[in-house]
């Protein structure tokens, strides 16, 4: 995992130097259908396969992104597809994603769920949570059904993690100590 960060790095930050006098949201949505494109199995063997020319793979890629692609993105696409790094190209994005959350101060924020939450709840949670980590975040929601109730949520490296999962877990390990 470790090699493919180590990969990605450079790719993102030059993607990021360019996308600066860009839009970077505009180009972030294009990055993310890239990048799930890119995680498909079949589409990575079709690209891995000896007489799959670099412009094939480029467009079929395209095609299958299904949003148009920024002259700079399309680029982009180019240069990894012709350096061998599609597999690179998710944790690509992640950097990319990474930067350019830092450059306008936002943190992704990954908030696991029991239940779906309303967009009123979301923007309530949202705030609390923006006094509680100290910073702007940017919420996806993800349904987990193991957690029973309540949220567990991921900031960087951070977790607060206020699930009824989480409370008896702390509850077990408290009895059988």
């Amino acid at each position: 995992m470790a090699e493919i960060a180590t990969i990605a790095r450079p790719y993102a930050e030059a993607l990021f130097q360019v996308a600066k006098s860009q839009d970077l949201a505009a180009w972030g949505q294009q990055l993310d259908a890239l990048a799930q494109v890119a995680q498909d199995a079949d589409l990575r063997q079709f690209a891995d396969h000896p007489k799959a020319s670099a412009q094939q793979v480029f467009d079929v890629m395209a095609a299958a992104a299904k949003t148009a692609l920024a002259p700079g993105v399309q680029n982009f696409l180019r240069t990894v597809i012709e350096n061998g790094r599609l597999a690179a190209l998710p944790a690509i994005v992640a950097q990319y994603h990474t930067l350019a959350n830092a450059a306008s101060g936002v943190s992704d924020a990954q908030i696991f769920s029991a239940f779906e939450i309303s967009a009123e709840q979301l923007a309530e949670l949202k705030g609390t949570l923006e006094k509680r980590f100290g910073r702007k975040l940017d919420a996806h929601v993800q349904l987990e059904p193991s957690l029973i109730g309540g949220v567990r949520v991921v900031v960087g490296d951070e977790v607060l993690d206020t699930s009824v999962k989480a409370r008896l877990e702390r509850m077990k390990v408290a009895l059988t100590a």
